[in-house]
């Protein structure tokens, strides 16, 4: 395969190849030192995506492009800097080179930073059928789904149908379920009997099924019982210690033997960390690639891998880490740090140590909970703790300045203004070899 064009030779310096421009990806190319290295970071969307906010786009709180950022103009003033959108598709350690779908790239160094996936746990047909919050193209196909459910029911003639279209199911009880949950029981309550008066929406029903015994088993107990006593009150049906069987529509199988008719079913209820042909099986542990407490990846020579895609086994971390961003941007800048001293002529090599700054979730309206080291509380303050946290970790100040304004007018208004049914037109001129989000 050719050489990806219009990447200028390296240099005297050494060429550091990232794949992926999620949390980890992002940091290690704002980290790497340009007076040592030629960066060059694919991905398979010109964009970064900040996740932690795409069910609000399925539930018409906010704007794609409020949590997206272009990728290209994120590293304008960095140095020696090239991005490529295409797709990774396998390495040849031996001879540091990476395929991908528009050529071949050698590299000194490669990082994978390739996250994760929606874990349909071997059950292919589900991905067909439920609709997932892993990319912004996915929330825009869930808030399509969710308003075209309603738009639907206003015209139905049996009450099956009625039931199938007022019905939601969400699959996971961790953070994105706990939160699409509390957003779906917000609106209805506050929102949607103003735009479908013609609508019962008392009828409306919303199920969280998961299948750990608690919810936001990620945080402690006292967390999971808030978050779980909120979403009850606020009149959504827990299923918890109960997984889902199959889904044929309209169907919903629990393990209990329920069955549950709806035609709007989102599934996060767990992810899969990608992976990257042309390493050995030996390579992964329990589907992650196992590094060492560097990151490097073990058997190979500078192949790293960082965030959710890594499973890291130290004396700090016997489990390895929770998959969340923190994780993620930590490795990292820890990297980064790592090979910047490595080419100043340093050998100190420093270890990475998690350092947990703390969970958030919010459950909608003035509800979310937050363990902070050992305090565990919950309420409007954890909800406005969650609101400016997340103001500030998202990209650019114009996003800042959107999200915040779109937040207050909904908050003042009781209202979220971007209930727009916009599906493509299916048109041939797309080009089915372009890389999908």
């Amino acid at each position: 395969m050719e050489a990806i064009t219009h990447i200028p030779e390296k240099g005297s310096k050494k060429r550091i190849v990232i794949i992926g421009g999620g949390f980890a990806g992002l940091q290690m190319a704002k980290k790497t030192d340009s007076r040592y290295f030629q960066i060059v970071l694919i991905d398979k969307v010109n964009y970064y995506q900040f996740q932690p906010l795409m069910y609000q786009v399925a539930t018409g709180g906010l704007e794609p492009s409020s949590i997206a950022y272009p990728l290209r103009k994120i590293f304008r003033k960095k140095k020696d800097f090239h991005f490529r959108t295409c797709l990774a598709k396998r390495v040849f350690p031996e001879k540091k080179r990476l395929e991908t779908s528009i050529g071949s790239l050698q590299y000194d160094y490669l990082v994978i930073a390739t996250g994760c996936d929606t874990n349909y746990f071997g059950n292919d047909r589900l991905k067909e059928s439920t609709y997932a919050l892993k990319s912004i193209s996915e929330s825009l196909l869930a808030r399509n789904r969710i308003l075209l459910s309603f738009e639907k029911a206003v015209s139905v003639h049996t009450e099956e149908e009625f039931e199938e279209l007022m019905t939601f199911v969400i699959v996971g009880g961790g953070a994105t379920g706990v939160e699409l949950a509390g957003a779906l029981a917000d609106m209805k309550k506050m929102v949607l009997p103003k735009d479908y008066p013609e609508l019962d929406f008392n009828r409306m029903r919303i199920y969280l099924v998961d299948a750990s015994p608690r919810l936001l088993s990620g945080m402690s107990e006292e967390s999971s019982a808030k978050a779980a006593e909120t979403l009850k009150k606020r009149g959504v049906i827990i299923h918890q210690d109960v997984f889902v069987k199959s889904y044929e529509k309209p169907f919903v199988e629990l393990s209990t033997g329920e069955k549950i008719r709806s035609q709007n079913v989102f599934w996060v209820g767990g992810i899969k960390a990608n992976s990257l042909a042309g390493m050995s099986d030996e390579s992964y542990n329990r589907g992650r690639i196992a590094v060492d407490e560097y990151n490097a990846v073990n058997g190979y020579d500078g192949i790293y891998a960082i965030g959710d895609t890594c499973l890291m086994i130290s004396d700090h971390a016997p489990k390895g880490h929770p998959q969340v961003a923190q994780v993620a941007m930590q490795m990292a800048e820890n990297l980064a740090r790592n090979l910047n001293r490595d080419m100043r002529g340093s050998s100190v090599k420093e270890r990475f140590v998690y350092k947990d700054k703390g969970s958030l979730a919010t459950i909608g309206r003035n509800a979310a909970v937050a363990d902070i080291w050992k305090l565990h509380f919950g309420g409007i303050a954890a909800w406005w703790l969650w609101l400016w946290v997340h103001i500030l970790s998202i990209v650019g100040m114009k996003n800042k300045l959107s999200v915040f304004v779109d937040w207050v007018w909904n908050y003042i208004t009781y209202d979220v203004s971007l209930r727009l049914l916009i599906r493509p037109t299916m048109n041939t001129i797309y080009d089915s070899e372009e890389p999908t989000d």
